[in-house]
């Protein structure tokens, strides 16, 4: 008896979709992804983009909130730098920023290399030190940081123990910028977990060769710590350094709405907002607004061309 195998059935022949079809279903699913996509979308352009082009125009104009615009060209810009305060203004933004910003990004590495090594409770320390970026930027901590920083309030008493009769920081026109650096850098949390995040990147191997070789502590951080996480170490760089020219929240609160005394918390951010909405002149805030915008765009345009120098990528090394 012959057995017979029965062959397989045919495949069903797959034709292909016609070109038409193709563009209907293209467009179809375009229009599905915009539609997920129209809530951002409203919003940028409502939120972000509409704004910000009206702020240009108004850059140019005398506008007080209360009458139509009127066009006065760069009449704001000159106004602006021949202004003593907001000359001021610049100066008071320009040190807290070269003083806050790496004391913050030191005591965050600092920390992170503290917490990168196995100890015990090292979920409980890590959630500890970054605490305080959560709530830092609150108007409550401001209030508290005014408290702290008061005539014959703790800082105040402390330092009279130990010796330092400076008086409460907040009404010193030559400390009061410095409770605000201390403030900043309170709020160390946010690099410090970026730094450790980079640090537990860096090979172990690379450490034990450098030991072999008799390489101490500091020698191993300075040529290997650093170039590995020097990519990280630019990005908190470049983000701190944002976050510090944008300052306002804190010196508005801990200067009591005055951003003094003596416009020593003269911040940019502050002066902006007394002229825009407490004196009406919505043109020249706009103006300043959009010269703040190019500080910040040529402080990164210059921290990214100086990354060439000490950003060490690992695609570079190959």
């Amino acid at each position: 008896m012959t057995l017979v195998k029965d062959s397989p059935p045919d495949a069903p022949e797959i034709r292909p979709e016609a070109p038409a079809a193709q563009k209907r279903r293209g467009r179809r699913e375009n229009l599905a992804g915009y539609l997920f996509m129209s809530p951002w979308i409203a919003g940028f352009l409502l939120l972000t983009a509409g704004p910000m082009a009206a702020s240009l125009y108004f850059a140019f104009t005398d506008y007080n909130l209360f009458n139509s615009p009127k066009w006065i060209g760069f009449d704001n810009f000159t106004k602006m730098f021949h202004d003593p305060r907001w000359q001021k203004s610049v100066e008071v933004t320009a040190k807290y920023v070269v003083i806050g910003t790496p004391l913050k990004l030191l005591l965050a590495l600092g920390v992170a290399l503290l917490l990168a090594q196995s100890r015990r409770g090292q979920a409980f320390y890590r959630a500890a030190f970054y605490a305080p970026s959560l709530i830092g930027a609150s108007v409550s901590v401001g209030f508290v940081w005014r408290a702290l920083f008061s005539d014959d309030a703790i800082v105040d008493r402390t330092q009279s123990f130990l010796g330092f009769h400076t008086g409460g920081w907040v009404g010193d026109p030559n400390w009061v910028l410095y409770s605000l650096v201390a403030l900043t850098v309170w709020q160390f949390g946010a690099p410090m977990v970026i730094f450790l995040a980079g640090l537990k990147q860096v090979p172990r191997e690379l450490y034990e060769a450098a030991e072999v070789d008799g390489a101490g502590p500091f020698r191993r951080f300075w040529s290997i710590t650093l170039p590995m996480i020097s990519p990280v170490l630019f990005f908190n760089v470049l983000l701190e350094t944002i976050h510090s020219f944008q300052i306002f929240g804190s010196a508005y609160v801990v200067s009591n709405a005055t951003c003094g005394p003596a416009d020593a918390t003269l911040v940019y951010t502050c002066y902006l907002y007394q002229k825009g909405f407490r004196e009406s002149q919505m043109g020249f805030a706009s103006a300043m607004a959009w010269m703040l915008l190019l500080a910040v765009a040529l402080v990164t345009a210059v921290l990214f061309w100086s990354q060439k120098r000490w950003v060490h990528y690992e695609e570079d090394a190959r």
